[in-house]
């Protein structure tokens, strides 16, 4: 198993794939261990990195996983196999915003990495598959230490970017349903617990 996490940390880097930092990953997999958590809802799989290290976490966690980009999505099939993980792991091939789910689904633990200017319509979305006491773990809100300083960018992709992230913790802090803590850990993460 740990060479094949070596594998695809090598694959992400030759490849840009984007993939979850290690300190975020240790803190989320410490998350599960501690709270027993069961169900895992992941949205936006890449080639399949984090939700091999979340599945490994206990014997009792699963963890579904979206992916719209069929590349990556082979991919991480591939190194769901390769790690002998297909009983715990379900890969699923389409775009997060477009997926129905059974309203009958519920996860302890859903986690959000996918496209970043979507953060809010996927929260929206998820939210509701929830299990009560469950959270949502969103990374990457530091964005390499953009966010906070996107009034210092000129226009164009990335101020965009930064601005919609920066929206998104607006909308975390100000949001009535749930109660956010922001960490500092890797590319900055939230875990969003639904109030009781």
């Amino acid at each position: 198993m740990k060479e094949h996490i070596l594998e695809m940390e090598k694959y992400a880097i030759e490849n840009n794939v984007p993939i979850i930092e290690k300190k975020s990953i240790v803190y989320i997999m410490k998350y599960i261990k501690e709270h027993n958590v069961k169900s895992i809802l992941e949205i936006g799989s890449a080639i399949g990195y984090s939700a091999i290290l979340m599945a490994s976490s206990t014997k009792e966690v699963t963890v579904t996983t979206i992916e719209r980009d069929e590349n990556r999505y082979m991919e991480c099939l591939k190194n769901v196999k390769k790690c002998g993980m297909e009983k715990k792991i379900n890969v699923v091939f389409q775009d997060a915003l477009e997926l129905n789910l059974s309203d009958e689904l519920k996860y302890d633990l859903i986690f959000i990495d996918a496209a970043k200017g979507q953060y809010i319509k996927f929260f929206e979305k998820y939210k509701h598959f929830l299990n009560p006491g469950g959270i949502i773990i969103t990374d990457n809100l530091n964005f390499h230490g953009y966010v906070g300083e996107s009034n210092k960018l000129d226009k164009g992709n990335l101020k965009s970017l930064v601005e919609k992230i920066e929206s998104y913790i607006e909308f975390l802090k100000n949001n009535t349903e749930f109660e956010t803590k922001f960490e500092n850990i890797g590319d900055g993460l939230s875990i969003s617990k639904m109030k009781e």
